[in-house]
């Protein structure tokens, strides 16, 4: 799209100086029923709402648009701006992939792209399996578990861990790490800086000694991939290598985890659903992508204006905070054949509205290939080996200011 000319903001009207629905300051708190129902009630009136921190798109056309436009920049550099941080640590690094814009996202997803493709995600998918299987071996004879703590929190690790070639030994040591560098997305982020900067710290160093190690010794994995990934001449210097591997943990650790989470509740309240993925595991990739549309773990994203725009015959001036609703966009009529309030793990996507847990855009998830790899592997072995899930007890979410929501226990019985 365009830049914004002096005609288009004449002709526009302000988005200050609309009439627009307002959603509730405790709108995170809300039940996830209730909160999907006032989004659905609110989009029928406007494809806009105001919020405390902006605005917030609600219908699926309108998220993808925003998403979609190279004028609106992703606000998760703005993170320590909004949370009030000064320290050059957080603020004066150079940008993450996740963050970064125009031509410099261009260079770094072009030099990246193969070592993300579904291709390399499929390699790992017989080490998905052995991890799942190994984690429900743990808890099978007792025929209880706690899901969130006993599966869903360690099974990303490993993983993220077998893709960059860090031993086993040190598994424990890459959990710590995401768990503690994953807290600057967090709302109480402010106030736990100096637990974040000394992970972060260890975490490079760390990553810095297996880039020096793999430069002198080549392996079959992403670091060795991304040391060799070159375009015309060009490579990742060693500050943009360690930048890839802390965006592949930011985004690889917690969004998996908190998925794996968010499906098996919604599995609880379909029982026959899980019981058709056991004796159909070839459901897992349409069960993983309803999964996602249904009850997604990030229900929303964040963009700032980087120019006046307008849209919609509405003009956002320079730096207007947007806030696309990956949750109401999912629940949007016309993304799903048939009622989007239904779970239906049979159901096949509607060509060309793929479900938004992803996101969309320049920005799109450059770990998608992976997450779904690793989605789709464990869900049926789940589902296999814990018949008869049941709720053992009410679930516990996560509180209202972590960025990435998700169960923190999520107790169950299942026939041994």
């Amino acid at each position: 799209m365009g830049s914004t000319t002096d005609r288009d903001r004449t002709d526009a009207t302000s988005i200050f100086d609309l009439d627009l629905p307002v959603l509730p300051a405790d709108i995170r708190e809300t039940d996830r029923h209730e909160a999907s129902a006032l989004y659905r009630s609110l989009a029928k009136e406007h494809w806009i709402a105001q919020n405390v921190f902006g605005y917030t798109v609600l219908r699926y056309d309108d998220v993808a648009a925003i998403l979609r436009d190279k004028r609106w920049h992703n606000a998760v550099g703005k993170l320590p701006e909004m949370m009030g941080i000064d320290d050059p640590f957080f603020t004066d690094r150079p940008p993450s992939i996740l963050a970064a814009e125009g031509d410099v996202h261009t260079r770094l997803r072009r030099l990246v792209a193969k070592a993300f493709s579904p291709r390399e995600a499929d390699k790992l998918r017989p080490f998905m399996r052995e991890v799942v299987n190994e984690l429900v071996d743990a808890v099978a004879d007792a025929g209880r578990a706690d899901i969130a703590v006993d599966i869903c929190e360690p099974y990303p690790i490993p993983i993220i861990c077998e893709l960059l070639g860090a031993p086993r030994s040190d598994w424990q040591l890459f959990s710590r790490w995401a768990e503690d560098v994953l807290r600057i997305f967090n709302g109480t982020a402010a106030a736990e800086l100096d637990v974040i900067k000394q992970a972060q710290i260890e975490l490079n160093e760390y990553v810095i000694d297996m880039i020096s190690q793999r430069r002198d010794d080549p392996r079959d994995d992403l670091i060795t991939q991304l040391i060799a990934a070159e375009e015309e001449g060009d490579r990742l210097s060693t500050e943009e290598l360690v930048m890839m591997v802390n965006a592949v943990i930011v985004g690889g650790t917690d969004t998996t985890r908190n998925q794996l989470g968010c499906a098996i509740s919604v599995f609880l309240e379909h029982p026959d659903q899980w019981a058709m993925l056991a004796e159909q595991p070839e459901l897992a990739k349409n069960a993983v992508e309803e999964c996602m549309r249904y009850f997604g773990a990030i229900r929303g994203t964040g963009r700032f204006a980087s120019e006046d725009i307008v849209y919609r015959d509405v003009l956002f001036p320079a730096g207007t905070f947007v806030f696309p609703s990956l949750a109401s966009a999912n629940h949007d009529d016309g993304v799903a054949v048939g009622d989007v309030e239904t779970f239906d793990i049979t159901r096949e996507p509607v060509a060309g509205r793929m479900q938004m847990g992803f996101g969309s855009g320049i920005h799109y998830c450059l770990g998608a290939s992976l997450a779904r790899a690793e989605l789709q592997e464990a869900l049926p072995i789940l589902a296999q080996r814990m018949p008869d899930l049941t709720a053992a007890g009410d679930i516990r979410w996560k509180p209202s200011t972590t960025a990435i929501f998700g169960p923190d226990h999520l107790p169950v019985t299942f026939r041994t």
